[in-house]
């Protein structure tokens, strides 16, 4: 049974439950406003991640905004899949989600892994998919890596107890603010960092589901209107991967702001007004 959660505003409630699709149990959280307004948002987070961790970004778009996150596999609420899966086998999961909530056709959100997600959904459901938005992410297999050094750190087993350690080794991987102005970002590590620990079966599952997988022959049969997001100091995705996606798929957008993998939480507003404006625009 759906858990209805309070809200700070009466327009809209939240729900947060158990959605089976395909055999696969997927905690999954949908913010119904009274007179929505637009099709529904559908947001795919990045690695490791719960959905809570872009509740400051959902909170800066517009109430009358149907909004509908997941937990993947291994992933906060949602159980391990117990023989792994891969991007390929869970876009339709995803696609069959969107049916099931009630829904011929969406926006879709990809941040970081989410994005590599949200591409293979756009590939193989592309009749789901209205508007398309890539933030920090790549093509995949086929892509401009990170630094040697940061692509160890990323895949350390565990983050660093010490809150100072922390900090050294989220600059290296996240920069923009976390470099700048890391009291914006404290909370948003603490939640990285508890997540890692607590769903280290999931967190493999979701690397494991990267393997060999690439979008990049396939990225002139997106259909959807697409906007890609990158930052000018991402560790993580060096700019070029914007441009390769920005070639490939017909008629994207690239929007780069001088920030960094972290953005689209630590700057939620600035990130949340172009996305908006995307979204919205005829």
């Amino acid at each position: 049974m759906a858990r209805p959660l309070s809200s700070l505003r009466a327009r809209f409630i939240v729900t947060d439950e158990l959605v089976t699709v395909r055999g696969r149990q997927l905690r999954v959280q949908v913010r119904r406003p009274q007179a929505p307004s637009g099709p529904p948002l559908l947001v795919i987070n990045g690695i490791g991640a719960e959905l809570d961790l872009l509740d400051p970004f959902v909170a800066e778009l517009p109430a009358d905004r149907e909004v509908i996150l997941f937990d993947p596999p291994g992933i906060g609420g949602s159980p391990a899949a117990a023989l792994g899966y891969h991007l390929t086998t869970l876009a339709p999961v995803v696609g069959d989600l969107i049916t099931q909530l009630g829904h011929d056709r969406v926006d879709v959100l990809g941040y970081s892994w989410g994005g590599q997600l949200a591409q293979q959904v756009a590939i193989t459901r592309p009749e789901r998919v209205r508007r398309l938005v890539l933030v920090a992410t790549t093509t995949g297999a086929l892509a401009v890596p990170p630094s040697p050094r940061v692509v160890c750190r990323f895949l350390l087993r565990r983050w660093p107890q010490d809150p100072v350690a922390v900090l050294a080794v989220a600059a290296e991987l996240f920069g923009g603010t976390v470099r700048t102005h890391p009291e914006r970002a404290a909370a948003t590590l603490a939640g990285i960092a508890d997540s890692l620990r607590r769903g280290r079966r999931g967190y493999a599952q979701q690397l494991a589901a990267t393997v060999g997988w690439t979008s990049l022959p396939l990225l002139r049969l997106i259909r959807a209107r697409t906007l890609v997001i990158a930052g000018d100091d991402d560790p993580m995705i060096p700019t070029a991967n914007a441009r390769i996606l920005g070639c490939g798929i017909p008629d994207a957008r690239v929007h780069r702001h001088p920030g960094g993998h972290l953005a689209i939480i630590t700057e939620a507003p600035e990130q949340a007004d172009v996305i908006i404006d995307f979204l919205g625009a005829l």
